[in-house]
């Protein structure tokens, strides 16, 4: 399965980096598996729009919490880790929300 990360720039290794913010899922590297969001996100702000590739397969020895749509469960995990809050998932798949910072 390819996945897809908006950029800036190349990142030929991706590493989760701690930001002053925290984003849906917390901090992360937030990747789509749709070849065009990643091409919208790419094109926001300055700078040159990369998306950069990768060939992911899927591993069973990580936790994984999936969210197949907007529920109050998605909607509280989201208001968590944007107060903050962590957990203990290797990986969170799901909806985005697009409201930049309005839950607080």
């Amino acid at each position: 399965m390819f996945l897809y990360h908006a950029s800036k720039e190349i990142v030929e290794f991706p590493e989760v980096r701690k930001t002053r913010y925290t984003k849906d899922f917390s901090w992360g590297f937030y990747c789509t598996n749709k070849f065009e969001q990643a091409v919208r996100w790419a094109n926001r702000g300055e700078g040159i729009p990369i998306v950069n590739t990768y060939n992911y397969e899927p591993d069973k020895t990580l936790s994984i919490l999936k969210f197949e749509k907007m529920t109050e469960e998605w909607l509280d995990f989201i208001t968590k880790c944007r107060r903050g809050g962590t957990h203990r998932y290797d990986i969170v798949e799901g909806p985005m929300l697009m409201i930049q910072y309005g839950i607080m």
